[in-house]
């Protein structure tokens, strides 16, 4: 193909105006897409033993093209096709590239007589891979959801389905540390589960489950799955319904699937789903699914983790003062138990249970707050509650629902895990 190109400089004149079209489609992008944090990403030297990533080979593929450097383009693109044989865009980008050569392209995909639906499937993950450099996060922003994890989360899974992306925060003593990101794939209809079938993907915080092995899985489901444990208590006092939401890896025939491809479950490459499988702890990961990730300065994070941490212990002292009201101040009239129960009915059978004319202290601990997705004014709350009651004591796991009612912080939901 080089020998092809080179055989004049007219011929490669005639080719460079070709794609200027192809070149202007994403010329505006190219001038935001190559910084991290005001940093200029530098090209990088490439070989087909040892590749980066699909997205920094794409994007650099884009800014040769950006250049007019059609025969460097090239190159990277056998590079890329190389490294990830069934990446089906990276084929889609170097047939691109060899019809260059013949006639103007207007458009990613310029294949003539291709399935419609296919193409735009991969437009579709071109545009979220390339964007993705550029809105990757700041590395001294915090996810706003992520208010504290406790000593034994090694890391939190927080996806971002407007991005089609997945970041990965480690836990480095209760600080969120940004450590990497990968290309996710979600529902076909896109967020905010209702019901089974809906091919949604739910949004809330969730934990892994288990890992099942993809020896014991059809090859769909590429290397294995994480299960979630959708749906959630809220989930469940709300009325959704469904169940089978996993990351699962690809089958073995495709690398990666379009931003929206799924039944509801959250798709990523294989190798990316091995690299997650080796972090996570099972019972332990959180994985916050939002419609768009809100990052928030390091103060702003600190105020509202605060905050947060305050209406449990505010709480905490409320149950101690033995002064029923002060306790039940604490509940939405809106509360419904696990059971279905009313806070009149629920709240009874809580002081039933405390011993009479004895001190009440109660010590919390392991304690893990989120902002919950898709709900401006919800926090989510998890803790050992250690309750001593004269000679009497327990020991419980629970989870809080907090809501906003009228300007102060109110239970809706509290249960035992």
């Amino acid at each position: 193909m080089q020998s092809f190109i080179l055989k004049g400089a007219g011929r490669l004149t005639r080719t460079t105006r070709r794609l200027s079209y192809f070149v202007s489609l994403f010329a505006c992008l190219f001038a935001v897409s190559f910084s991290f944090s005001g940093t200029a990403v530098a090209a990088m030297p490439l070989s087909r033993a040892q590749a980066p990533d699909p997205d920094s080979l794409l994007i650099e593929v884009y800014k040769l093209l950006a250049q007019n450097k059609l025969i460097a383009a090239q190159n990277l693109a056998d590079v890329l096709v190389d490294a990830y044989p069934t990446f089906h865009l990276g084929h889609l980008l170097q047939g691109d590239l060899f019809l260059m050569h013949t006639y103007p392209v207007s458009t990613f995909g310029a294949v003539k007589d291709g399935p419609p639906d296919k193409l735009k499937d991969l437009r579709d993950e071109a545009r979220a891979r390339i964007k993705s450099l550029s809105e990757k996060p700041n590395p001294t922003l915090i996810p706003r959801a992520v208010l504290q994890l406790r000593d034994d989360q090694k890391h939190v899974l927080v996806v971002d389905a407007k991005r089609s992306r997945l970041y990965i925060y480690e836990n480095q003593n209760g600080q969120p540390k940004f450590i990497m990101d990968y290309y996710v794939s979600q529902g076909k209809l896109g967020v905010d589960k209702l019901k089974a079938g809906d091919q949604k993907t739910p949004l809330g915080v969730y934990y892994i489950t288990s890992r099942l092995k993809g020896a014991k899985l059809p090859d769909f489901y590429g290397p294995g799955a994480l299960p979630l444990n959708y749906p959630n208590d809220w989930d469940k006092i709300n009325g959704r319904s469904g169940s089978g939401i996993w990351f699962h890896g690809t089958p073995s025939g495709s690398y990666s699937r379009a931003p929206r491809a799924s039944d509801g479950c959250l798709v990523l490459t294989n190798p990316d789903l091995q690299k997650i499988a080796d972090m996570v702890d099972v019972g332990k990961t959180p994985v916050v699914i939002s419609e768009q990730v809100e990052f928030v300065s390091q103060q702003k994070w600190n105020d509202e983790r605060e905050s947060a941490k305050k209406l449990l212990n505010d709480w905490r002292q409320d149950i101690e003062s033995r002064n029923s009201l002060r306790w039940l101040s604490n509940y939405s009239h809106n509360f419904k138990s696990a059971q279905g129960e009313s806070i009149t009915d629920w709240f009874d059978k809580q002081q039933r249970d405390i011993p009479p004319a004895v001190d009440i202290m109660i010590r919390l601990s392991d304690i893990s707050l989120f902002q919950y997705p898709g709900k401006e004014n919800m926090l989510v709350s998890t803790f050992t509650q250690e309750s001593t009651y004269g000679k009497i004591r327990s020991i419980t796991r629970k989870r809080q629902y907090w809501v906003k009612e009228a300007n102060r912080w109110k239970i809706i939901y509290e249960g035992l895990i």
